[in-house]
């Protein structure tokens, strides 16, 4: 009988807790993508669901790359099979590292066959440090397609340059980046890094800049740790 309260008890728990798709790369060694990603969310309460972009050796910062990239195709399937299922009850869709513009564009099917009110957080990995580490050509697809579904968006300064086809070389410059992503259509932006000396106290801190549409810009400073580089979030 105690057993039988506590599987219900685990039971009602799964159902109301809030639940993540979680869309992004798989490696096997490091912790980027969703190997970063799940098991935070699971402590924080969340029920994840994960479908990985690509599966790698290692992150694309190492000098060799090997492993597989997901198509659109595969991609359609498994949505398929999740509809099918009556799965498809998401509160969040959580993307990341897409490796093919076949599969961001799926990605905007199922967006379309999420719960209205699901929340989209976008992570628009392309690059970082003026280097791109994805095709061309998925950088027009996040700003002609994507940005338009996204409620909370989180590329770093990169990728926010890449986005609104403006350098950020200032505060200020990032402020009215950020502002020009809100009119595309995110809520919520969040640059994850903001490399520019009045931002890092000439690189003694790591910099961030929080927007919400509307409302103050919040600038976040922690300290530089030598060391790196470091990846993942």
């Amino acid at each position: 009988v105690a057993l039988g309260k506590t599987n219900s008890a685990m039971t009602s728990a799964m159902t109301s807790a809030p639940r993540v798709l979680s869309v992004q790369s798989h490696v096997v060694h490091g912790y980027v993508g969703n190997r970063a990603a799940v098991f935070p969310l699971q402590l924080l309460g969340f029920e994840v669901d994960v479908i990985n972009s690509v599966q790698f050796s290692c992150h694309t910062g190492y000098p060799v790359l090997a492993g597989q990239r997901v198509s659109g195709d595969d991609l359609r399937a498994l949505v398929q099979g999740l509809s099918q299922n009556e799965a498809l009850d998401h509160s969040f869709l959580l993307t990341g590292y897409i490796g093919a513009v076949s599969f961001l564009q799926e990605i905007l099917t199922l967006r379309q066959m999420l719960p209205k009110d699901c929340c989209y957080v976008c992570d628009p990995v392309m690059g970082d440090n003026g280097h791109l580490y994805v095709p061309e050509e998925l950088v027009a697809v996040y700003r002609s397609d994507v940005l338009q579904h996204v409620s909370i968006l989180t590329p770093n300064q990169f990728e926010a340059e890449l986005l609104t086809e403006r350098k950020i070389t200032n505060i200020q410059e990032a402020i009215d980046a950020c502002n020009l992503l809100h009119s595309k259509g995110p809520r919520v932006v969040v640059l994850t890094t903001l490399d520019v000396p009045e931002a890092t106290r000439g690189g003694e801190s790591v910099a961030m800049l929080l927007s919400c549409q509307g409302s103050r810009k919040w600038l976040l400073r922690v300290p530089w740790i030598g060391g790196g580089p470091f990846t993942g979030t």
